[in-house]
């Protein structure tokens, strides 16, 4: 159980473009758009992604603008999430409003689902602003984060089944 949780300032669409460190990463499945979602929107990305060792939707369905949830990184790092954009089906983005450690200023995420004559893609960008003293240990770590995002997308793609 988190003790004290540290507050970021929040963030919107311009932010996601703005950022200091953004990652933008996709993928193209077999599946469709409404199976990729399923899993999006659901619990299994703690199952099937190793760096995501907890989740935890905080408010009730049906989901929405305004839905909380909690996303635990590596055993170590909690996320609370503020969902601002709830596109049932294809799209969501949310803002990290308070986070177990400190050392980020602002981060977002924005996950969106297209149709594709094959399938499905999935565009994830993750958008972060790390306070002045931590800035120096997200360019070392910069690489890693795109790796493990990466990584993530790839076993998304193969346990969804394409």
């Amino acid at each position: 159980m988190v003790r004290h949780w540290h507050s970021l300032t929040p963030s919107g669409d311009a932010f996601l473009k703005s950022a200091p460190f953004c990652y933008v990463h996709s993928i193209e499945t077999t599946v469709s758009v409404e199976r990729l979602w399923e899993v999006l929107a659901g619990d299994a990305l703690v199952r099937w992604v190793r760096v995501f060792t907890g989740l935890r939707w905080v408010s009730p369905h049906p989901f929405g603008v305004g839905t909380v949830r909690e996303v635990t990184l590596l055993g170590m790092f909690t996320a609370r999430e503020r969902f601002f954009r709830w596109g049932e089906g294809h799209r969501f983005t949310f803002s990290v409003f308070e986070a177990s450690l400190p050392g980020l200023r602002r981060a977002a995420e924005d996950w969106i689902i297209e149709p594709t004559p094959s399938g499905s893609r999935l565009t994830w960008t993750m958008a972060i602003e790390p306070h002045r003293l931590a800035t120096p240990l997200l360019w070392i770590s910069s690489p890693l984060i795109g790796l493990m995002n990466r990584r993530a997308l790839r076993t998304i793609r193969i346990r969804v089944g394409s």
